[in-house]
């Protein structure tokens, strides 16, 4: 039964492919009366929920107020299901830093569609850095070991997605792969296919939103911000001088880092290009509740939850702060600072530490003292896990 039950899933949507093929090609779309006219009702393939996904995003991605509007314009497009059906649903490309949550979006927005974090088809593009690796996507030419079957990397499930949701692709650090790699991908951005070098197999990327992440202009990006805070921006500002606004500098530096690593024809295909910004000083307070959130999922299932004061945030919102690393520069200081500690405290060091009984919810209270992190036993949350 769950074979025919996936079977009918892909009929259907073959068939809403089609028929958007189909209004497509017939040109102005008519009331049945000979007339243009408006489309009466909304019928959309897809019916993911919108609110859900911005909820998640605002609460998950900390200091990326502008991108995530790009992202949430986009999502609108594709939800109301007026895009070019030839051609992917999307081609996104996020630049920026190390460590500002690029790839944390796109498993953000797998965790609010599909209930799965990693329900997207990833591809590490620092893997395939030597140009014989391009067959990983296009599969071994004819002649070769392999060519028949017509095998890649790529995940067709979640490439194509569901009845009513889209496939999510995520090509990371793009700029690390060979050109041979990138080059392969030229015909995913324009009409949506990617057939195998054997011609056995056809991926169809028409169903998906595709992302790719970089790294390229951050040197740059960076130099940027330290010239707007410093004394020459100030300067610059009183003199009446610096009109562009920051994000018009940094997507100028972003452009030019691209074409100076990829052909134009390349760059030209993607559809939005979205720079994300350094994670300031004043952000890490927030992505240490973001962390404990995590935390506290993972002690859930040991029947525990843990509070912190503000002192404790703050002290691990400064041992975690580097501009270079961003967020997982905090994740290591949650870590070391947080998470060893409480370790020990689970394992008894300190002798005072009692185990939850049936489905009691335990709270912990995380205190900073002596310039660390000690633990003390609250109080129970509840009954109900």
């Amino acid at each position: 039964m769950p074979f025919l039950t996936d079977r009918m899933h892909d009929r259907q949507r073959q068939e809403k492919l089609a028929a958007a093929l189909s209004d497509e090609n017939s040109g102005t779309a008519s009331r049945g009366d000979g007339r243009a006219g408006p489309v009466q009702a909304l019928a959309s393939r897809f019916s993911f929920d919108l609110q859900r996904i911005e909820d998640e995003l605002r609460a998950s991605i900390i200091g990326q107020d502008e991108a995530i509007e790009q992202v949430l314009e986009i999502l609108k497009v594709v939800r109301v299901d007026i895009g070019d059906p030839r051609k992917p649903l999307a081609s996104v490309l996020f630049c920026g830093p190390t460590g500002v949550g690029k790839t944390e979006t796109v498993r953000t927005i797998a965790r609010a569609m599909y209930g799965d974090a990693d329900a997207f088809c990833r591809v590490d593009m620092n893997t395939l850095s030597q140009e014989h690796y391009a067959a990983a996507i296009t599969g071994a030419p004819p002649g070769y070991v392999g060519s028949k079957e017509g095998t890649t990397i790529l995940d067709q499930e979640k490439i194509e997605g569901t009845r009513n949701l889209p496939g999510l692709v995520l090509f990371d650090e793009l700029e690390k792969a060979s050109n041979e790699v990138v080059l392969a991908l030229m015909n995913v951005f324009d009409n949506g296919l990617l057939t195998v070098a054997s011609g056995e197999r056809t991926y169809s990327f028409r169903n998906s939103l595709i992302f790719m992440s970089s790294n390229l202009g951050a040197r740059e990006l960076m130099m940027l911000d330290e010239r707007a805070t410093g004394v020459r921006g100030l300067l610059s500002r009183m003199s009446g001088g610096g009109t562009k606004k920051r994000s018009e500098r940094a997507h100028e530096i972003v452009m030019r880092s691209l074409l100076e690593r990829f052909p134009p024809e390349l760059v030209n295909r993607i559809d939005h290009i979205d720079t994300f910004n350094w994670i300031d000083s004043s952000k890490m307070p927030d992505l240490v509740d973001v962390e404990l959130q995590r935390l506290n999922r993972r002690l859930k299932k040991h029947g525990l939850w843990l509070e912190m004061s503000s002192d404790v945030r703050d002290f691990i919102a400064l041992k975690g702060y580097d501009k270079r690393f961003g967020a997982r520069g905090l994740r290591r200081s949650m870590r070391r600072y947080l998470e060893f500690p409480l370790a020990g405290y689970l394992l008894g060091d300190h002798g005072d530490f009692s185990p939850p009984e049936g489905s009691a919810i335990v709270k912990l209270s995380a205190e900073y003292r002596d310039d660390a992190v000690s633990f003390r036993q609250a109080s129970e949350k509840g009954k109900d896990l």
